[in-house]
């Protein structure tokens, strides 16, 4: 037993690494201006070059600029000591690395300041000159050592040709030269097979003795049962075929690729000039090739926004779980090709509903937050028809801020997300419509929605399929849900900026909606919610959105969870991310670990059956015959594994405190790395049907709210071979307050013939 248990938990730590330690406190590491970690990044046409100033005025290279007047730092405290907080710190800003090296900060030196602050801290010195070079760095005290850290490694930064009060820094698009994974040649065809789907170009080595040899190339995202590429995929999965007419002599061919005519309309997202048009592909046939071909003569370029492989990992004992986690998280990487999020390759706009998936999903992987920011942005100026989706933006913002702790963007874009959170669609029932008159062109100007000719309900997509026979009525219980998580958003915004009248509006307005909303759609005969004002009908949909904003009291939240468990995955991909958040609210672990590993045509499972290597915008072709395989809504499950598998989620802006409350369902043990801006948050679990024991890792500067999941009333709660005490909440022990450090919790039930606590089959004593 021993053996066993001590083979299932260093299979855990192996890959999450969560065993190897950093000395107490060396210096601040993870260090960021205005989110960006690689400051200084500069390229050519895709590729990295030596960073430096003077390619400033090279309008061939394209560099990460800080526009910001005031731009913002942030770092993490390296720190593994317990309970290690920052109760100072000083940054200095030099324009050269010999002034910081001889202790003569030239541009600002903040002095030390006294403040547990280490994210979004704003720049106070003189005023930053445009098209310059910088440099910076921080030191730390913390609260279990007198003497300050070394300062960190310094980093520089170069600024734009003209800065603002608030102008978003981003990376250029990145290309990575890829080789197929498999190449055979069968007849006069040469096979390729990068092993995964990803938007790039073509590039190959090709030698001819004439200059009239012509050469045929083919791509495509599937093949057939015999291999060759199917060149009639369904809906908008893609295949295309091009000529090459050889010069004599070996030269590198380059495919120029043929536009889409729907994805390069005025609404598309456009790829930068000096990158070029890219389109999604995994296999490749060349025909006619005389000569003989090799594999490092075939190279994809795969296009890229900047990605962390190694920043996030996940296993489990469950091998399906730990496929489809690395489909998600791939997916993030693989749908960053124009440095904006965007619904896929069909249409290449950015939409509120993909947004706030991808947005999760991609904070799961990667500590990457200037994508998102871009993205939340773009869409206040440039919103969807869907009125639950105009909602979104309010959730997108408050995400961004939550995660990084720079409330910067809320406040330039305040003023916005007041009108987006659609107050202005209120009536005397406290619930909003889009059927009560009060949609008018003054209301439509100030959340800037135009070219539609009004706004439409959603509930999920696509319409009428996916919507498990959802009636639309006046008042649609699922925008209004979305309205009643807007408005808990707006109060909570309001308050952080200190706006108090303002919160304590929107603090009212939600507990009139929340009161309205039971009035109008609980239904006290079937005990569920309903799906309007004028009908009996109850969908998965209503009843999952009320369980996942928190509007279902207690209780009436296990017959509500009941309900919702009873229709299965009667939704699409989109509302997967909805119908588990609320299944994991309702503490429903075990059911959303069978939803998570399904294997029916309606699962995660299917997308990697089918052969698709980035989640999919449906759940199969039949489902909708004009999907893209290449929509990173579909990657819910990824931002769910992270969030509510393994209960990491931050409680408080910048990760200052966060949750840590597992359902693992059946799991025997999983283990995770969650990127945070405040450091890497390791945790590792193993359970038996008579203890869990979890042991995580809770960077400096942070602290844990630890939820145990405890299967009987008799429990004992240990802390690093130490009884505590603890509260029960629901079905856990939780332990407030934890601080950082590299600590070990477990639950041991009391074997009641002996009257002791049995040993830990793990650790021991």
């Amino acid at each position: 037993m021993l053996k066993r248990f001590t083979c299932l938990l260093a299979a855990v730590m192996l890959n999450t690494n969560l065993f190897a330690q950093a000395p107490s406190l060396l210096w601040p590491s993870g260090l960021m201006i205005d989110l960006v970690a690689h400051s200084n990044y500069q390229s050519v046409n895709g590729y990295a070059v030596q960073p430096l100033a003077v390619n400033l005025s090279n309008p061939n290279v394209q560099s990460v600029l800080i526009g910001s007047k005031n731009p913002a730092f942030s770092w993490a405290v390296n720190s593994t000591a317990n309970n290690a907080r920052q109760v100072a710190y000083q940054l200095v800003v030099a324009d050269s690395e010999k002034a910081i090296y001889e202790s003569k900060p030239n541009v600002w030196d903040s002095g030390k300041i006294i403040s547990p602050q280490s994210t979004a801290v704003i720049y106070n010195g003189p005023e930053l000159k445009p098209n310059t070079a910088y440099y910076w760095t921080v030191k730390v005290w913390s609260s279990n050592r007198a003497e300050p850290s070394s300062y960190a490694a310094i980093m520089p930064f170069y600024t734009d040709t003209v800065l603002g009060d608030h102008k978003l820094p981003a990376y250029p698009i990145q290309l990575t030269d890829q080789q197929p994974v498999s190449f055979h040649q069968k007849g006069n065809v040469y096979y390729a097979d990068f092993g995964k789907d990803a938007f790039g170009q073509m590039k190959l080595n090709l030698y001819a003795d004439k200059d009239i040899s012509s050469v045929t190339v083919r791509i495509g995202e599937v093949v057939n049962a015999d291999g060759a590429i199917n060149r009639k995929p369904s809906g908008n999965i893609r295949y295309a075929q091009y000529q090459l007419n050889l010069r004599r002599g070996l030269h590198t061919y380059k495919l120029q690729l043929k536009p889409n005519a729907i994805n390069t309309r005025p609404a598309a997202v456009k790829m930068p000039a000096y990158i070029g048009e890219v389109t999604p592909f995994r296999y490749v046939e060349i025909e006619g090739y005389e000569e003989t071909l090799k594999l490092e003569d075939v190279t994809r370029l795969f296009a890229h926004y900047q990605f962390d492989d190694s920043a996030a990992n996940f296993h489990s004992s469950d091998t399906t779980l730990n496929a489809i986690w690395e489909l998600c998280k791939y997916s993030m990487k693989a749908t960053s090709y124009l440095g904006t999020y965007v619904d896929g390759d069909r249409e290449r706009i950015a939409y509120e509903a993909d947004s706030y998936i991808n947005q999760l999903s991609h904070y799961a992987v990667d500590k990457e937050y200037t994508i998102a920011r871009k993205t939340s942005e773009y869409l206040i100026y440039h919103p969807t028809w869907p009125t639950e989706w105009i909602l979104q933006s309010v959730l997108i913002g408050w995400n961004d801020y939550l995660y990084t702790g720079d409330i910067r963007s809320l406040k330039n874009n305040y003023e916005n997300l007041k009108a987006k959170s659609l107050t202005a669609l209120e009536d005397d029932t406290h619930l909003i419509s889009i059927l009560n008159g009060k949609a008018t062109k003054a209301v439509l100007a100030s959340i800037h929605f135009g070219g539609e000719p009004a706004l439409r309900d959603i509930v999920d997509w696509p319409h009428g399929a996916e919507t498990d026979g959802f009636v639309f009525c006046k008042y649609n219980p699922v925008v209004n849900a979305y309205y009643y998580k807007a408005l808990t958003v707006m109060q909570k915004l309001a308050a952080d900026l200190g706006n108090t009248a303002d919160a304590d509006y929107y603090g009212k307005k939600a507990i009139a909606v929340k009161k309205a909303f039971h009035q109008m759609f609980y239904d006290a005969e079937q005990q569920i919610y309903v799906d309007g004002d004028t009908t009996k009908h109850a969908s998965l949909h209503t009843n999952m959105f009320a369980l996942a904003f928190e509007l279902v009291d207690a209780k009436h939240r296990p017959r509500v969870l009941a309900f919702v468990r009873s229709r299965g995955m009667a939704c699409s991909v989109y509302g997967s991310q909805f119908l588990l958040d609320a299944i994991y609210n309702a503490n429903g672990g075990s059911y959303g670990l069978s939803l998570l590993t399904s294997k029916t045509d309606r699962s995660w499972y299917n997308m990697i059956r089918v052969g698709s290597t980035i989640t999919l915008e449906a759940w199969d072709n039949k489902y909708k015959p004009n999907q893209d395989w290449n929509h990173a809504w579909g990657a819910a499950a990824g931002n769910i594994i992270s969030r509510k598998l393994m209960g990491i989620e931050p409680l408080t802006p910048g990760w200052s405190t966060f949750s840590v409350k597992p359902q693992i369902g059946g799991l025997a043990n999983a283990g995770i790395d969650v990127p945070t801006i405040k450091g890497t948050i390791k945790a590792a679990y193993v359970q038996t049907d008579k203890m869990f024991e979890m042991n995580i890792v809770v960077p400096g500067n942070t602290t844990a709210q630890i939820y145990l999941p405890i299967k009987g009333q008799k429990y004992q709660v240990w802390v690093n071979d130490k009884k505590v005490k603890s509260h029960t909440v629901e079905q856990f022990a939780m332990l407030n307050n934890v601080g950082s450090g590299s600590i070990v919790f477990d639950w041991r039930r009391l074997v009641i013939k002996i009257g002791c606590l049995a040993p830990s089959p793990i650790f021991g004593n």
